[in-house]
């Protein structure tokens, strides 16, 4: 008989509800034990995909004797310490991005998983999209050359409440973060230095508690090689997650999915379908791989496909371009990464 990872999930809110419905109902290879989130109504969802227990208490679910592995979409200033706890529990931590927004608290989080000889994933799911691994694949193959120019289009279709973005932490540790996982990904090169320019076009109150919503960020990376980031938290047309990377032996790029192929023309000019309109859409499958990449690393004792380093590396990315914007000059990664023994 296969053995099933038994796994515990730590809230229940949009993301906690798409990996939980991924492992009940994708995952043959995985038990969930239990759940916990501090909504009663979101308890509801949990049993209703036969998940037998279901607390508020988020330490029951890492402290429960049957649970190896827990999967962690809480808030982002819980993904540390719970991180940590599981560790010390001896349990496997999949845990969505980011795994915090200080260099302090990841690699106190990395330490704990290396002291315990247990597995950390980050949930970065965009290097599972299809297209984008096979982007990447290309790289690797040498089909492209050596990497000179990267571009990367991302841009959400609507922006989320002001209330969030308050406590988002930021549009580069919250939203650009994925593209900056993605550039190291891509490239296959840290990054050495970062210009940002940007300001709040969509919503001009964000800048008085110090975010913006539209940005370009300029990348320059070890190998030599320049990346173009830019961000929108507001695309009248839908979800618009693009990548291209050119080298010295050709290029290749992956464009927005869209519900459908069809070209229709008429007199007025050729007509296609907008891009899917929200990120649950887009990176539906690319969800299910991710996590699915969890279980086949702590099943097959396999090294994590997207570890600490890489979450500190995404954030240190994010704090080296909030220190570009607001001080107006290009900043060095050594200057971010001085005191972290990286």
């Amino acid at each position: 008989m296969t053995k099933k990872l038994k796994t515990g999930v730590i809230g229940l809110g949009r993301i906690g509800q798409i990996h939980l419905s991924n492992l009940v109902h994708h995952m043959p290879d995985a038990e969930v034990i239990i759940a916990s989130d501090v909504s009663l109504v979101s308890h509801e969802f949990a049993r209703s995909l036969g998940v037998a227990e279901v607390t508020t208490d988020a330490y029951d679910v890492i402290n429960h004797p049957d649970v190896e592995a827990v999967i962690i979409c809480s808030p982002t200033p819980f993904h540390v310490p719970y991180t940590v706890a599981a560790a010390e529990k001896g349990k496997h931590v999949f845990c969505e991005k980011p795994l915090d927004v200080t260099l302090e608290a990841i690699q106190a989080a990395e330490k704990a998983v290396t002291d315990n000889n247990v597995k950390l994933m980050l949930g970065f799911n965009r290097r599972f999209d299809a297209n984008f691994s096979n982007v990447r694949n290309l790289v690797e193959a040498n089909k492209i050359g050596d990497p000179h120019i990267l571009r990367i289009t991302s841009r959400d279709p609507a922006p989320p409440p002001v209330e969030y973005l308050k406590i988002s932490g930021g549009i580069f540790l919250d939203m650009s973060i994925h593209d900056f996982d993605m550039a190291r990904y891509i490239v296959g090169s840290e990054v050495k230095e970062v210009f940002v320019k940007g300001d709040a076009l969509i919503h001009p109150e964000i800048k008085e508690f110090g975010d913006i919503d539209t940005a370009v960020i300029v990348l320059t990376f070890e190998n030599g090689a320049i990346g173009v980031i830019d961000n929108s938290r507001k695309a009248v047309y839908g979800y618009d997650q693009r990548l291209e990377i050119f080298g010295s032996k050709g290029m290749a790029k992956a464009e927005n999915n869209t519900s459908d192929t069809l070209v229709h023309f008429d007199s007025n000019g050729g007509h296609i379908s907008l891009p899917l309109h929200f990120f649950l859409e887009r990176y539906e499958t690319a969800y299910r791989v991710c996590l699915k990449s969890f279980i086949d690393c702590v099943l097959q004792d396999k090294p994590s496909p997207v570890d600490a380093h890489d979450g500190l590396m995404a954030t240190a990315i994010g704090i080296a371009a909030m220190k570009s914007l607001t001080e107006g000059r290009s900043v060095r990664m050594d200057e971010v990464l001085q005191y972290a023994a990286v």
